[in-house]
């Protein structure tokens, strides 16, 4: 089985990306080949300095290794190292409708939250598209607000094949709906984009001020409180057992509980769950060569892959 996903290099990851992407994908690579991207062509879309991108790209190498990645399982690269994904974005881009296009819920709420429209952003679900059927991939984990962009993807596939040939393999989405979609400390879907994230490998200060401004309602401290309309409860499900999320919803229903005493439980439960692979992390911060040798190793074995599917292509509507 052969499995792709990819994530932005656009900062430090975050809570929503490692319970939405990470770790389901971790878990896939023990059940087939995985080929894991860094995502630095879609982060042109926010036009990044150069140098904060270059840097960037090295840092979530760094933090995808931490979480587990194993490079004899999983094929971690860089996007851009594969100018193929490009040749083959324009191709699709041929068969795509501007309707369909228009019609993307992530476009649509970024132009409402008042991002500038940009070709980048717009046709954003066709890049997706080629950084998937590229690789002929079978599944891909994706949160569930990207369920949208992979329909697309298996419309475009879909349409193409009818076209050309039986070219691409049509994907499948792998969606844990216990994580589907992780509320940031505004309520909203966690996003950098929304500057509403709690990074899993920021200082310890800079996380909990950010646990501790998560958004609730404004009962007191003495009044019983609804554990199932509370963000703060729904982010320490992710790190909890059972016994010790069942006691949390127990104190808020029982009242004399604060939101606060809540927020410092969530803060404890997150720290010892990330320390393990802090601690991994700063012995890759040691040692940075070799995670450039791990990308560069990558790079080589997607474009090898990316290459056969391009030959396919090409001769299929007639290049070359």
């Amino acid at each position: 089985m052969r499995v792709l996903s990819g994530i932005q290099s656009s900062g430090i990851p975050h809570i929503g990306n490692y319970f939405g992407m990470m770790l389901p994908a971790l878990e896939l690579q023990e059940k087939g080949e995985t080929f894991l991207f860094i995502a630095d062509y879609h982060a042109l879309t926010t036009q990044p300095k150069p140098e904060d991108l270059r840097k960037m790209v090295e840092n979530v190498a760094v933090d995808l290794l931490a979480c587990g990645f194993d490079p004899a399982k999983a094929v971690l690269f860089r996007q851009s190292d594969v100018p193929q994904v490009t040749e083959l974005t324009w191709i699709l881009s041929t068969i795509t409708t501007v309707g369909v296009l228009e019609r993307a819920h992530s476009y649509k709420d970024k132009i409402a939250k008042g991002f500038v429209p940009n070709n980048g952003l717009f046709t954003y679900p066709v890049l997706m598209a080629a950084d998937i059927l590229i690789y002929q991939s079978e599944l891909v984990p994706v949160g569930k607000d990207q369920k949208q962009h992979l329909e697309i993807t298996r419309d475009i596939a879909i349409k193409f094949n009818n076209l050309y040939g039986d070219i691409f393999t049509i994907p499948e989405a792998s969606i844990k709906e216990s994580v589907a979609v992780i509320p940031g400390i505004d309520g909203q879907k966690m996003s950098k984009s929304y500057d509403n994230t709690i990074p899993i490998f920021g200082g310890k200060k800079e996380v909990r001020q950010r646990i501790m401004s998560i958004v609730t309602d404004c009962k007191g401290l003495e009044e019983p409180k609804d554990p199932d309309s509370c963000n703060v409860v729904a982010l320490f499900k992710l790190f909890a057992d059972e016994n010790r999320f069942r006691t949390l919803r127990e104190r808020y229903r029982a009242g004399n509980y604060g939101y606060g005493h809540a927020k410092q439980e969530l803060f404890e439960a997150m720290w010892e769950y990330f320390a393990p692979l802090r601690r991994r992390r700063e012995e890759l911060l040691g040692n940075l060569d070799y995670v450039r040798d791990v990308i560069a190793a990558g790079g080589r074995k997607a474009v090898a892959e990316a290459e056969q599917t391009m030959i396919k292509v090409r001769k299929a509507v007639g290049l070359r």
